[in-house]
């Protein structure tokens, strides 16, 4: 049975694994293996070339799950992520041919080039772990792991990912330019793949982790720091659309899987402000009146982490 010391080596291990192909900062890599523990999906969003593409697959690699890549564009259609019906001659009936959805963990490159139905051919899948066709659902393999990745929204031909698909993001990750050192590694391999991560962990192993995730104890002052932070973002007068009760579940999963990551059974209050930039810096949108003035998300949400009182004693 896996515990939280266990938990904490695994995730150290993974993070040492993924840095032998992604040559980058370390924040990016904690917060991946934060929401593949927590079961959260994860948005990046980067400029290309800064090697989203290469983490996602890393992550994967390192915990052994089968990865699949789907690759948006505007004429993406729903079912090339989801499948299709087909009609077997043999059986006189119609197959369900999988999608590239049915992976253990799934990257969705540039997920703002695609169109918006087919965007929203996620949503099911991001939020329940299935595929409904023609009325018949088809579950997923589990563990599932979904990681999408974005340009910026002024990059040509985007499409602005609609609040309900930004909400099923547990956490978003911005990977920033390499240092020095850094660039350098990466220049080693120049344009050759990077090299294989080496595994980690098996996938039921991460169902064990995930499991136990669940179970690290938050505490009622823990919960109720967690309900006043998504209540400030609500009655700010520089938000438009504060933190939703999803977001709220996201931020008390994200802390639980800190906690265990740290080799802790109990959330502390500082696993909730260690995440709650990652959870809400995607979800919220800012009012007129922020936007007149120059007010960035981030500023805005770390303002809130200062204005709401932590909780002592836990």
């Amino acid at each position: 049975m896996v515990t939280c010391q266990d938990t904490a080596g695994y995730a150290s291990r993974m993070c040492d694994a993924i840095l032998q192909a992604f040559h980058g900062r370390v924040g990016p890599v904690q917060l991946l293996i934060t929401g593949l523990f927590a079961g959260l999906h994860v948005l990046i969003e980067d400029i290309p070339g800064t090697g989203k593409t290469t983490l996602a697959r890393a992550v994967s690699q390192a915990c052994s799950t089968d990865f699949g890549r789907i690759q948006c564009s505007p004429d993406l259609l729903p079912a090339d992520i989801t499948g299709m019906l087909i009609w077997d001659a043999v059986s006189q009936s119609f197959q369900y041919k999988q999608g590239p959805v049915m992976h253990q963990c799934v990257l969705v490159d540039e997920l703002n080039r695609a169109a918006t139905r087919t965007q929203a051919a996620l949503l099911e899948t991001m939020q329940e772990g299935a595929v409904t066709l023609d009325s018949v659902r088809y579950e997923l393999p589990r563990p599932f792991f979904l990681v999408a990745t974005q340009n910026p929204a002024a990059f040509t031909g985007t499409f602005p990912l609609p609040e309900a698909q930004l909400d099923r993001f547990g956490l978003s990750v911005r990977i920033g330019y390499p240092g020095q050192d850094d660039e350098a590694r990466i220049l080693d391999y120049g344009v050759s793949p990077p090299p294989a991560v080496p595994a980690v962990m098996t996938p039921d192993v991460l169902l064990e982790i995930r499991r136990l995730v669940q179970s690290v104890t938050a505490v009622d002052s823990v919960r109720q720091y967690i309900i006043r932070l998504a209540a400030e973002t609500r009655s700010s007068r520089l938000l438009r659309l504060g933190l939703s009760p999803r977001a709220s579940a996201h931020l008390l999963a994200a802390s639980r899987a800190t906690a265990a990551i740290a080799g802790r059974d109990y959330v502390a209050p500082e696993d909730v402000s260690d995440v709650f930039r990652a959870v809400a810096v995607h979800r919220i949108v800012l009012s007129a009146q922020a936007s007149v003035e120059g007010k960035k998300p981030g500023g805005i949400l770390d303002d809130i982490l200062r204005t709401v009182p932590v909780p002592s004693g836990v």
